[in-house]
């Protein structure tokens, strides 16, 4: 069942109690996605592993991180192995913020570890998610800022990496906003960013017919167990050689023995 849809129906029809229907889905929801993480996060190496892989190679520079989902798996790496200080969500848009040596972690639906409270204008504060359903609201604080910084960084982007994410019907504010990155680009006599689909080769495809009209879009041409993690071995091995020897995380993916590719 597709739980957005289902919230964003109860909410559009108003039925009786809407509201704490919703609201008991959405907490069901989280209930649900941290405990099927729970202790697994510990096994997780494949986002460390891009990480440390950005900090290896020559030829690419990581300017930036967006994100759909609520856990804090991407962030927990992200501290890890990337970050020497706070990490940088972008809250606003002071100067202290945008001057951050942190490449950005935008978090496009909110997070759910915001909840105990993150760092804003020199104060702690809670801040809620995007809820589930198809109905969102971005304007807000600090929403705005997180999406106009994210509109930035892609109008900058040269190559993005999908990864897991079927830009669904669910999606049409993501598409959106690369629609409004390649615009800004043109004016500016930029080149269009390629769009790499890391995902299993029907999901790939779909993106490809539903989204045409954007340019240079690429997907897998098969379909890996884990097509992250396929991606990411053929990825490293052809840019770093002997070298993975001495990582922590990369020499990882050589113990699985997934074919390059």
């Amino acid at each position: 069942m597709n739980i957005k849809l289902l919230i964003s129906l109860i909410e559009n029809s108003k039925v009786p109690r809407w509201e704490k229907k919703s609201q008991t889905l959405k907490e069901l929801v989280r209930r649900d996605i941290e405990s099927v993480l729970g202790p697994r996060k510990n096994r997780f190496y494949l986002h460390r592993a891009l990480f440390e892989m950005h900090q290896l190679i020559q030829d690419e520079q990581l300017i930036g991180l967006i994100s759909l989902n609520y856990d804090d798996v991407l962030d927990e790496a992200y501290r890890d192995v990337q970050s020497k200080g706070d990490l940088n969500y972008c809250l606003s848009l002071d100067k202290i913020a945008r001057s951050s040596p942190e490449v950005p972690l935008l978090k496009l639906h909110g997070s759910f570890n915001w909840r105990k409270g993150v760092g804003m204008r020199g104060r702690k504060r809670r801040v809620e998610i995007i809820p589930l359903g198809s109905n969102k609201n971005y304007l807000h604080a600090p929403y705005n800022f997180i999406w106009t910084r994210a509109l930035e960084v892609l109008v900058e982007c040269d190559e993005m990496r999908v990864i897991g994410c079927s830009l669904s019907q669910n999606d049409t504010h993501l598409v959106d906003l690369l629609f409004k990155a390649h615009l800004e680009k043109a004016p500016m006599k930029k080149k269009s960013f390629h769009i790499d689909i890391i995902d299993f080769e029907k999901a790939g495809k779909a993106i490809r017919e539903n989204y045409g009209f954007f340019p240079g879009i690429t997907a897998m041409k098969s379909d890996p167990p884990n097509p992250f993690r396929t991606w990411l071995t053929g990825r490293a091995s052809r840019l770093l050689d002997s070298d993975i020897r001495k990582t922590r995380y990369l020499k990882k993916l050589q113990i699985t023995g997934v074919t390059k590719g």
